[in-house]
């Protein structure tokens, strides 16, 4: 009897642990899913990895990875089909016209202004807009801002709402869409409102700063951890796991900490943010510092979570099990954790470094809506360059742009078109025309610079009327471009520098070797690049290239470079051909004031400086090594 007791006492012990062991191991990874769910009802990370960390929800709320059924929207009945009337936008595309703001506004007010109106989605007129923009101003507390005459119930309206009071009377906006600064999750309605996320008043109109991530792992010297204090500003804490960081049920001895001012951006590997409301501003500091948010049970909706797919970038915990979470962190394999920190410095570059990138992120995922199924792909969203710079009216196939050649293992095939820019009337530049016709990759040869419907290739050689190059030159110059189809490719180049005497940016033809610019008068790049210079740029940039010619190759390089972070490539020239030297100046390197002032006018419309120096040459293979000229493909590239 006492043995069977004994028996049944070790069975109940080995069971009682092992139901223990099943229900916490699992709990000591995070998981993110690599790839998004389709129709989600909310943009939240989701756990869908079994086998690790389950989500923090009760299994019944787990949804499907399948598509889900039609919800009823929240906070609402309006939906995008029943409330927005898209025909009006599909004859002349997207037009936005914003009601005249009444009284005072607030510096931020004036950057979102300024930001649309400089766009090409602005129109003048109400009647050629399909979307009315209405401008929520700050009011008293209990208040909302009184509706514009041509409301007609809030129909293919936007009301454009940065404060995170909530206005208490919701019957006002009718049939209106909402974007909202981190809106509660019980009143965001998907596919319908845009959640946009809680700026700073000192947000910049345009440019901004870059991302601060200077190293992708974690390194022995840096903290973990960084909680967002709800004063503003972080503070860093041990692992100990003795102790947890955000409880104030734990013990309090966590060991050396850290303390950073609200201006100051947090130095650890991940960022715990608290889910209530007002830590919503802590998650762009996040973002631009490269630290892994870690979102403690939020309660408001992430920004543009309708097309970014926060999984590759945040992480969703709950904010009752810190020993579990801390853990996990603590577990996470190196590959994912740069995976992570790669992704938040592209999304804050390429969604919210400024107000006007916010502003134009929230009228592109409407014009998405839009077109429907020629809308942006989700990976045109989730990298690099992102959606702002990926037109869908260009094309809906990826393989059509120049940034995914690397993704996907190809390379742009077919041959190129030559265009040449003549200028004032005068003979034809025949033995141009001939060296150029010459190379076997050639396809026709037409005028530059505009996206013209008869360029089918994706290859453009840029040249102009006085341009210089051999057949053999043509040809290798593209044979690089092939391999690097994002970037431009020439044979003249030119450097930028800081003027420290004048205060600017200057730039000079002297033949060195750093460089950051091709001059477009000899140089080949992807013909998407034709649609961005036209439908893309600023209009005041565009103006500025019409008037001032000698601006065109110094804009064409900041475009490219703003696109792709990434400097030019220079090939041989020959030594016969002539000396690149700045434009209207013969006879020397240095440029005139007006020419000089091109590169300071474009920096200043970008809002920062994109172009980036380079000291890489590709060359031949047995380039001027001394072997047989018989054995060189390139041989013409080495006469003098």
């Amino acid at each position: 009897m006492q043995s069977w007791r004994g028996k049944s006492l070790w069975l109940a012990l080995s069971a009682s642990w092992l139901l223990i062991l099943l229900r916490v191991f699992p709990l000591l990874r995070l998981a993110v899913p690599a790839r998004p769910w389709a129709s989600a009802p909310q943009g939240w990370p989701r756990w869908l990895d079994t086998e690790l960390l389950p989500s923090f929800s009760q299994p019944g709320e787990l949804p499907e990875d399948a598509p889900q059924p039609p919800q009823a929207p929240r906070g609402g009945g309006c939906d995008w089909g029943a409330c927005f009337d898209a025909s009006k936008c599909r004859t002349g595309g997207l037009k936005v016209f914003v009601h005249p703001v009444a009284g005072p506004i607030s510096a931020s007010h004036r950057k979102i202004l300024a930001s649309i109106e400089s766009s090409r989605y602005h129109t003048a007129s109400p009647e050629e807009a399909c979307l009315l923009l209405f401008l929520s101003l700050e009011v008293p507390a209990g208040e909302c801002s009184p509706v514009p005459q041509q409301w007609n119930g809030g129909r293919n309206h936007l009301v454009l709402d940065l404060h995170p009071a909530p206005c208490p009377q919701t019957f006002q906006l009718g049939r209106a869409m909402v974007a909202k600064a981190s809106p509660t999750v019980d009143t965001f309605r998907p596919g319908f409102d845009v959640a946009l996320p809680l700026l700073p008043e000192a947000h910049p109109l345009r440019g901004g700063a870059p991302g601060q991530l200077r190293q992708h792992s974690p390194h022995p010297g840096v903290p973990l951890l960084a909680l967002a204090e709800e004063r503003g500003g972080w503070r860093t804490a041990g692992t100990d796991p003795s102790t947890c960081p955000w409880d104030g049920r734990c013990e309090q001895d966590r060991g050396p900490e850290q303390t950073h001012p609200g201006g100051t951006l947090p130095n650890a590997t991940f960022c715990l943010i608290p889910g209530h409301r007002p830590d919503a501003l802590h998650f762009l500091q996040a973002l631009q510092a490269g630290c892994i948010p870690v979102l403690l049970s939020p309660r408001w909706e992430l920004p543009f979570s309708e097309v970014i797919d926060w999984t590759k970038a945040a992480i969703v915990a709950d904010e009752r099990l810190p020993f579990q979470v801390l853990a996990a962190l603590q577990e996470m394999p190196l590959t994912r954790v740069l995976a992570l920190r790669q992704q938040t410095q592209f999304l804050w570059d390429a969604y919210f470094s400024s107000v006007e990138k916010v502003m134009h992120t929230t009228l592109e995922i409407i014009q998405d809506r839009i077109f429907g199924a020629s809308a942006h792909a989700s990976l045109l969203w989730n990298s690099p360059p992102g959606a702002l710079l990926a037109l869908p009216t260009f094309s809906t196939s990826l393989s059509d742009f120049p940034f995914y050649h690397l993704q996907w293992g190809s390379r742009p095939v077919g041959r190129f078109s030559a265009l040449i820019w003549v200028g004032a009337p005068g003979q034809p530049p025949l033995k141009l025309i001939q060296a150029v016709a010459g190379s076997q990759n050639c396809a026709q040869v037409s005028d530059r610079f505009f996206p013209h419907r008869a360029i089918s290739t994706d290859a453009i050689l840029s040249l102009d009327a006085h341009s210089s190059v051999t057949t053999s030159e043509v040809d290798f110059a593209f044979l690089v471009w092939q391999s690097f189809p994002e970037r431009m490719v020439g044979f003249l180049t030119w450097n930028h520098f800081w003027d420290e005497a004048q205060g600017g940016w200057g730039y000079t033809a002297e033949r060195a070797n750093e460089f950051s610019m091709v001059l477009t008068s000899a140089a080949f790049y992807h013909r998407y690049y034709h649609t961005l210079f036209t439908h893309s740029l600023p209009k005041a940039l565009r103006t500025l290239a019409d008037e001032t010619p000698t601006c065109v190759d110094i804009l064409m390089n900041f475009l490219v470079a703003a696109v792709t972070k990434l400097p030019p490539i220079k090939v041989p020239y020959g030594k016969q051909h002539f000396e690149a030297t700045p434009p209207l100046v013969p006879g020397g390197p240095e440029p005139q004031p007006t020419a000089r002032d091109c590169i300071n006018q474009m920096a200043a419309g970008f809002g920062y400086m994109p172009l980036v120096s380079s000291r890489l040459r590709l060359d031949p293979v047995l380039f001027k090594d001394p072997v047989s000229v018989l054995r060189k493909k390139y041989r013409s590239l080495e006469k003098p």
